[in-house]
């Protein structure tokens, strides 16, 4: 990597240990006195995070004059900017967002499905028999094939209500006070969202431990926020701003393994002796990382990398 590629890397690592961090008086307020919050720390996180980001938005700046915007984000966010009266801080924001929110949430997602698919050869078959039927032998798969595969978003419905990626989502700040439930929620208290209870609750889901995505066939549910049964995005005006970015990547990158590989444990391993717990975290990875056998399925030809030029 180079010099800005190892900044940014340091940034996200930084940020996430920031994020992560389970300080007694960021819940407890009146305990601040005892456990004062690290705000020097997250002062010069933002500031060092600001820095580099400002410098990308040059580069693109000075790029977009010479040869015209491109297609990427960035470009896409500064072009609108006076359109819609974006500020700086905003992009930034923006940005970070789907650079902490997009990376690891989506690959983990993705891995916790296909060890869901290993553990039930039935729902791998019915949807690789639905890719095969659909897009064939002889061709990829694209984004304009996800409405014809119904099967597909269903096992990535089913993966992100099982998984959800943040399963405390964010930490959301009482902006006054409120009563749920009963009890007294104090104006500024950080207020957590426990979706992954939500998505398991027996009194909500038939059989909610069963990985088993027909239940989207049997019943439409929303999961960008307007059923809250399903939240792996967030709801409301703090909803994921990539959600849709976020289902596409989690079902393009399953249709590609699906379609191109069939999956299987190593040998000597049995499909139920996948370890399926869970590590602690602000992201759920799994505790022992997924080892699978991908066997190809489709003409050799398919399988070359091709370049883009975006």
């Amino acid at each position: 990597m180079d010099e800005q590629g190892i900044e940014f890397k340091a940034i996200v690592s930084n940020g996430l240990k920031l994020g992560a961090s389970l300080a007694m008086a960021e819940h407890i307020q009146w305990l601040r006195w005892m456990f004062p919050l690290e705000e020097e720390a997250f002062a010069k996180h933002g500031a060092r995070r600001d820095r580099l980001t400002k410098a990308i938005m040059d580069e693109h700046t000075v790029a977009r004059e010479k040869s015209g915007a491109k297609q990427h984000f960035v470009d896409a966010l500064l072009t609108l900017q006076e359109k819609y009266d974006l500020s700086e801080d905003t992009i930034i924001g923006l940005l970070w967002d789907m650079i902490t929110a997009g990376m690891d949430t989506t690959a983990v997602s993705v891995e916790w499905a296909i060890a869901e698919l290993i553990k039930n050869p039935r729902v791998q078959e019915k949807a690789q028999e639905e890719l095969d039927r659909v897009i064939g032998f002889n061709r990829v798969m694209t984004e304009s094939d996800f409405p014809n595969l119904p099967d597909l978003q269903c096992v990535a419905k089913e993966a992100l209500r099982l998984h959800p990626p943040t399963p405390l989502m964010l930490p959301h700040k009482a902006t006054a006070n409120v009563k749920i439930g009963g009890y007294d929620v104090p104006k500024g208290s950080n207020v957590h969202v426990n979706v992954w209870a939500l998505a398991r609750d027996p009194a909500m889901w038939k059989d909610p431990l069963q990985f088993r995505p027909e239940r989207f066939l049997e019943e439409d549910i929303d999961m960008k926020g307007h059923d809250f049964r399903l939240l792996p995005f967030g709801a409301g005006r703090q909803v994921c701003p990539g959600a849709q970015l976020g289902i596409n990547l989690v079902q393009s990158m399953l249709g590609h393994l699906l379609h191109h590989f069939q999956w299987t444990p190593p040998e000597g391993v049995k499909a139920d002796e996948i370890d399926m717990s869970e590590n602690p975290g602000l992201v759920t990875f799994m505790q022992t990382p997924l080892e699978a056998v991908p066997i190809p399925q489709l003409p050799a030809q398919l399988y070359k990398r091709v370049a883009v030029v975006m």
